[in-house]
């Protein structure tokens, strides 16, 4: 009975918002889709080729350093992560883990410290998991991305019998994907033994719209992660005196430049260790393990986060070896997005003029401190959509805003985009589309115009509810259906332990991302006669990367040593290890669940 009075409640509810989203004034619009972008994230997939060529490319494994300090630089909440790791196969994968806490990103780097190293290699094996892993994992609010640290090569092992040319249709296959979904992929080109396939990176990334890097030491790792998270994020990367070590504190000044400053990364790289003191712009000592700041440290870099850091010049103090070079770098995160003031909406023409407003918003809401104003510089982007080609024209900056008039040059169709700047940051708004070709539809904004009396009887209004019930229906459809196709994250490592001799075989590691909907597990023992009773145990997928378990033919399995019902169902999360005893074949399944 709750679980039908849920399925009303919902879909009463969906009925409703279908309806309130399809007839909501259209003023409304642009105002929800700003709210929400401020809840936009980033989710990301980290991609490193492990295989043995990785020893002279790679030969500390700093690129395990430098992510370990992208992870560090994401906000404390709110971003996903996923990890691949690959040869001529996915050696180990983490799904896409929603940081929430320090112990999270914890949890990511002692996985990224645990990577080993095997024969051969398969580029297109990695980023075709990567992109898996986001299309079952990503938050569509976030802003998808990979980053690959690779050498672009192929080693492919001969016993198998794979080709190149596969390789290259596989690779095409998941480009193809990630274009499809705006998922753009950095490339780091690893060349510590100088036989880099910098063509093969550079095409991948240039397809996808990411950017592609190249180091001939990994110590240039941290220096270039720090650069893909700014461009991503649409960041500046602001370079700090660089520091010679002589075993005394040496003083840097940080300015936070205003009060809109969600967090700032502080990345202090160095070959080796390094120690930090910080004061705040009062001169107070900040605490580095507080709410306020936060101090990472590895081999290779320690990374400082202020946390809705105070305005004004912040004082870091850091002690390095003597003649050690220290490079410092400064990256902000903010809340801000750039809106642009709705347009008069009419038929454009050759020499028409469209005046342009633009602010910055924060939470919604403009912008509260017009000092961020002061050093700002914005642009408007024109492109010709007709011929291609673009230009820029500078704006004016009003004080609390951005403002300029577009003429238009010609009879073409026009996409208008402004972008605002300053040292540590930039935005860039929504694109404007001005169509002044003559053909309908003339301008971004509809036409409202007229009284009452002009109004017809709103038959649209009608037709929309009409269409919203259809698209309800059709909802609970496609909800059925993903249910029965609903796909699995990560992997199960399986051992069976003979309870006669008290030996256990080799684990097993089954990946999951192959199963839907449901599988059991004689599946997942390569269907051994022997083993037959295990097809009662079936497996379906549950929320937060979970699965459950259920023994159809009612009984108990142990979970962490303690024998649990699982005629209703168990559920399992990472970590978690099960014993299921087997009466026919005097054998024990022993089953531990990794995402």
């Amino acid at each position: 009975m709750l679980r039908t009075r849920k399925i009303r409640w919902l879909s009463g509810t969906m009925v409703l918002l279908t309806i309130l989203t399809l007839l909501l004034p259209q003023a409304l619009l642009p105002q929800a889709a700003a709210a929400q972008a401020q809840t936009s994230g980033i989710d990301a997939v980290l991609v490193a080729d492990v295989s043995n060529s990785m020893n002279t490319s790679d030969r500390d494994k700093i690129s395990n350093e430098a992510m370990k300090m992208f992870i560090d630089m994401l906000p404390v909440q709110g971003d996903k992560v996923g990890i691949v790791a690959y040869t001529d196969q996915v050696e180990r994968e983490k799904a896409m883990l929603e940081i929430q806490s320090d112990a999270d990103k914890s949890s990511l780097k002692d996985f990224i410290d645990q990577l080993g190293r095997g024969p051969y290699t398969d580029v297109s094996v990695g980023v075709a998991e990567a992109v898996n892993i986001l299309n079952h994992g990503a938050d569509p609010a976030h802003s998808p991305m990979i980053v690959l640290l690779a050498d672009g090569n192929n080693d492919f092992n001969k016993t198998k019998g794979r080709t190149q040319a596969q390789s290259d249709a596989d690779l095409a296959k998941a480009v193809k994907e990630a274009q499809d979904q705006g998922i753009p992929v950095y490339t780091i080109g690893l060349n510590a033994d100088g036989k880099l396939n910098k063509n093969a990176l550079a095409d991948l990334a240039q397809q996808t719209g990411g950017k592609s890097f190249i180091t001939d030491t990994p110590d240039d790792l941290p220096q270039i992660l720090s650069e893909i998270f700014a461009d991503h994020a649409k960041l500046n990367v602001v370079k700090l005196p660089s520091v010679t070590g002589n075993g005394s504190y040496q003083e840097v000044t940080v300015n936070v430049p205003n009060d809109s400053v969600l967090e700032a990364n502080i990345s202090i790289m160095s070959s080796k260790p390094v120690e930090v003191q910080l004061t705040d712009p009062s001169g107070q000592a900040v605490d580095l393990k507080s709410d306020a700041a936060k101090l990472s440290t590895s081999k290779s870099y320690s990374l400082v986060k202020l946390l809705k850091p105070q305005e004004g010049d912040w004082k870091l103090r850091v002690k390095g070896a003597p003649k050690d070079s220290i490079d410092i770098n400064l990256l902000f995160n903010y809340d801000l997005q750039l809106v642009v003031d709705p347009i008069k909406t009419k038929s454009y023409t050759k020499g028409d003029k469209v005046d342009l407003a633009a602010k910055l918003e924060n939470g919604g809401q403009p912008l509260q401190d017009n000092d961020l104003y002061t050093d700002m510089k914005a642009t408007l982007v024109v492109k010709d959509v007709d011929t291609g080609k673009s230009e820029e024209q500078p704006l004016e900056n009003t004080g609390s805003g951005f403002a300029g008039t577009f003429e238009v040059p010609d009879n073409h169709n026009y996409e208008l985009v402004i972008r605002a700047e300053e040292d540590s940051f930039y935005r860039e708004s929504e694109p404007i589309t001005i169509n002044a070709s003559g053909s309908a539809g003339s301008g971004s904004q509809p036409t409202t115009s007229g009284g009452e009396q002009d109004k017809p009887f709103p038959w649209l209004p009608v037709i929309l509810g009409v269409i919203a019930l259809i698209v309800v229906g059709a909802w609970f459809l496609m909800g059925w259906l993903k249910r029965k196709n609903r796909g699995f994250v990560g992997q199960m490592v399986v051992e069976i332990r003979d309870e006669n001799t008290g030996d256990k075989s080799y684990p097993q590691y089954k990946k999951l991302v192959s199963f839907r909907g449901r599988f059991h597990l004689h599946q997942l023992l390569q269907l051994d006669p022997e083993l037959k009773e295990t097809e009662k145990y079936v497996f379906t997928p549950s929320n937060g990367d979970r699965i459950i378990i259920r023994n159809t033919a009612g009984g108990t399995l142990e979970k962490s040593g303690r024998a649990v019902d699982a005629s209703s169902g168990v559920e399992l999360k990472n970590g978690d290890r099960l014993s299921i005893p087997l009466q026919q074949a005097d054998k024990t399944i022993l089953i531990e669940y990794l995402v």
